[in-house]
């Protein structure tokens, strides 16, 4: 197993400019990492090879953003990741890359006569790190992109002031399956618009993943 030191190095290298926002909303998913953890440990094993992750695949994600008793946002996605790179090793790893298209729904709480919907569509470049030299199921994260909605997104207790978004996710989860076709994944996902506009208060979600591989 690789030293946390080197992996988060090389996989969060690209992202360093963005880790300040990604930190902020980290704590608030590890109730939900430890109980992803638990499901995931107990997932039946995958036959000992070399995942290539270089495979399409089709994913659904549910996600929520929580704020207590103002009401939470939850999110619904549907998406598709499109491998970019080859398998590279790096350290006792194996890096690859991928694009990762998505279509989402927003429902939150109304802001007056506001909406309780948004509509969604982003891309983001994923850097992917895999453990045991491409041979472990297991496999860490992290990616950066950008989307925009079909309104600026408004509730009782935070407003946007654009609709489109940059966004960062880190992320880590495991494949299964006969031939590894099958992944469940845990994910953290910051919007925000990088202080183009205020206010930009930013949006923070957890995210389940479940993708298929073909």
């Amino acid at each position: 197993m690789p030293d946390a030191a080197e992996i988060e190095d090389e996989l969060l290298f690209p992202l360093s400019a963005f880790m300040p926002r990604i930190m902020r909303f980290h704590t608030c998913a590890s109730f939900a990492g430890a109980a992803l953890f638990a499901g995931l440990l107990g997932l039946s094993g995958t036959t000992a090879h070399a995942y290539e992750d270089s495979a399409r695949g089709f994913y659904a994600e549910g996600g929520r953003a929580p704020h207590g008793d103002m009401g939470s946002t939850n999110s619904a996605t549907v998406g598709m990741t499109i491998p970019w790179s080859f398998r590279q090793p790096v350290h006792e790893g194996a890096l690859t890359t991928y694009w990762d298209v998505f279509l989402s729904n927003w429902h939150a709480p109304a802001l007056g006569d506001g909406p309780h919907d948004y509509a969604q569509i982003g891309a983001i470049y994923t850097w992917r790190y895999r453990f045991d030299h491409g041979g472990s199921p297991w496999f860490a994260e992290g990616g950066v992109g950008a989307s925009v909605m079909d309104h600026v997104y408004r509730t009782p207790d935070r407003s946007f002031s654009t609709a489109f978004q940059f966004t960062e996710v880190i992320g880590i989860g495991r494949s299964f399956g006969e031939h590894g076709e099958h992944e469940l994944s845990l994910r953290l996902q910051h919007f925000s618009n990088g202080g183009i506009k205020k206010p930009n208060p930013g949006e923070n979600f957890v995210r389940l993943r479940y993708t298929y591989h073909f």
